[in-house]
């Protein structure tokens, strides 16, 4: 009897035992399986970082438009304030546009234009490149195409293109150039506030905002303002010829719509990009080589260019 007992216990010993190491097997894999999960989520989610970080440091050339193996319209966007150091540079501008020529499938190309303009110099760089990628190709043609703006810096570009087109309510023109400044003179007088400048040279502070306006100054910079303007002009007069009107007020900086362009000669046609692509070119794919920054990149050069354009004060076409 005792016997029988004690191999009844035994039994419930080991049958014990045997269900506690089921469950820690049991949970054992239940755990093996959620730490499955958990890498398989985390690994994921690294791989999204890695994608991520690819797309905003991979090079502008690669993350651009594949050019299509078929006949197309190219097209170039001028957005924005034209700067050195922003979204519309010449650099940037140039290099879609090259990118744009040298597409043997590039039936004709648009360049999208809206903004108020800005650098002179970037923007003459801009016309002279247009100006010689045309005599390069010939067989290519390339024209303007305004949206919203196309004002001075911006028109000095489209006067490069083979026609200009524009919506009637568009704004055109503004062929003249300008320097903005502020003299605070007076204020430091009344404020009790001494100014101290040292300078090799006697007009090396000649844009000093807390200094009396010089007039010989002021007739040298209104000089070299003149010779731009002359630049800007002969630009425009070489780029639309006998096209423009003989209007006494075409060069004098103020600005048209544009129904009142088409008038004056400085647009063809009234007509979207979109319809220019369809109807100009025949070409109703399009394929956009608009050279663009990264989010990263686009932010710091937006500020910094910010910041230059409130401290600028050199000649602005504007």
């Amino acid at each position: 009897m005792e016997d029988e007992n004690s191999q009844q216990a035994g039994k419930k010993e080991t049958s014990w035992e045997r269900e506690a190491l089921e469950r820690l097997a049991r949970e054992a894999l239940t755990e093996q399986r959620r730490a499955r999960r958990w890498g398989i989520f985390f690994k994921a989610l690294f791989l999204l970082y890695l994608f991520a970080l690819l797309a905003i440091y991979l090079p502008q050339e690669w993350r651009q438009a594949t050019p299509m193996l078929e006949k197309h319209t190219s097209l170039v966007d001028v957005d924005g304030v034209i700067t050195a150091h922003g979204e519309a540079s010449a650099d940037n501008i140039v290099k879609g546009l090259r990118r744009a020529f040298e597409d043997d499938n590039t039936a004709g190309i648009v360049l999208r234009l809206n903004s108020p303009g800005g650098s002179p110099v970037q923007s003459g760089q801009v016309h002279d490149e247009i100006r010689r990628l045309r005599k390069e190709h010939p067989d290519i043609p390339l024209y303007a195409a305004i949206t919203d703006v196309c004002a001075s810096g911006c028109y000095y570009i489209a006067a490069a293109a083979d026609r200009i087109f524009a919506d009637k309510a568009s704004i055109v023109g503004s062929i003249g150039v300008r320097m903005d400044g502020f003299g605070f003179v007076e204020a430091i007088d009344k404020l009790g506030i001494e100014r101290r400048l040292l300078t090799a040279g006697p007009y090396k502070g000649l844009l000093d905002p807390f200094l009396p306006e010089d007039p010989v100054v002021k007739s040298h910079l209104k000089g070299m303002l003149e010779a731009i303007h002359r630049q800007f002009i002969d630009a425009v007069k070489q780029g639309r010829g006998e096209r423009l009107a003989d209007d006494p007020e075409l060069f004098t900086g103020l600005v048209w719509t544009g129904e009142q362009a088409l008038e004056l000669g400085l647009v063809d046609e009234l007509a979207s990009p979109g319809r220019v692509a369809r109807e100009v070119i025949k070409a109703e794919k399009v394929v956009d080589y608009t050279r663009r920054r990264n989010y990263l990149d686009r932010f710091s050069r937006r500020f910094g260019s910010a910041l230059i354009e409130a401290l600028r004060s050199g000649p602005v076409l504007r």
